[in-house]
């Protein structure tokens, strides 16, 4: 499977079973070594699955011979991170004119990191994005993740903690010019 090639199509309820399963592999897997197991389990209660996403058409799920290697997607509404179950979710649609959109809930299944997923759900996201009129994007990076949003781009706005699942978790807000 190493040189299979990876596909990509829009995510649809169908497919929320797999990608419950992958977000719970890559908060649980990727985030050692970067969090402790207390973060890693607060981590779930700000984190996960934004249905929201799916029903606006703005998640990519990403397949390696019909296998989820990852999952991410873009939004054109104010919040900028967590799943469903996330207190303090806003829906309001933001201006492409003067708001960034925001990349969400990006994840690699531990079996698929560095492997080129993640570069390729931000490339689907940032030109998605580009098309509807966003010159700007943000998203709220977790330690795990920052090393490749670096690599891609994206430049620190602000470190904050979230501690909304018990136990204070790092991220960071990051953002990136979409202007070619």
């Amino acid at each position: 499977m190493a040189d299979a090639a990876l596909t990509h199509r829009l995510a649809t309820p169908a497919d929320i079973a797999a990608l419950s399963a992958l977000m719970d592999a890559a908060i649980g897997e990727l985030q050692k070594g970067f969090l402790s197991a207390a973060q890693i389990a607060s981590s779930r209660a700000i984190m996960g699955l934004d249905r929201q996403l799916i029903d606006d058409g703005t998640y990519f799920i990403v397949e390696c011979e019909g296998q989820a290697a990852g999952s991410g997607g873009w939004s054109r509404r104010a919040t900028l991170y967590g799943g469903d179950h996330s207190p303090g979710r806003d829906a309001a649609l933001l201006d492409p004119a003067k708001d960034a959109a925001r990349v969400r809930a990006m994840y690699t299944s531990p079996g698929f990191a560095r492997r080129g997923v993640g570069r390729l759900i931000l490339d689907l996201c940032e030109n998605a994005a580009r098309a509807e009129g966003f010159t700007r994007v943000e998203l709220a990076g977790t330690l795990s993740g920052q090393p490749l949003y670096d690599a891609c781009g994206y430049k620190a706005i602000e470190q904050f903690e979230d501690d909304r699942g018990g136990v204070a978790v790092p991220l960071v807000r990051m953002g990136k010019s979409l202007v070619r």
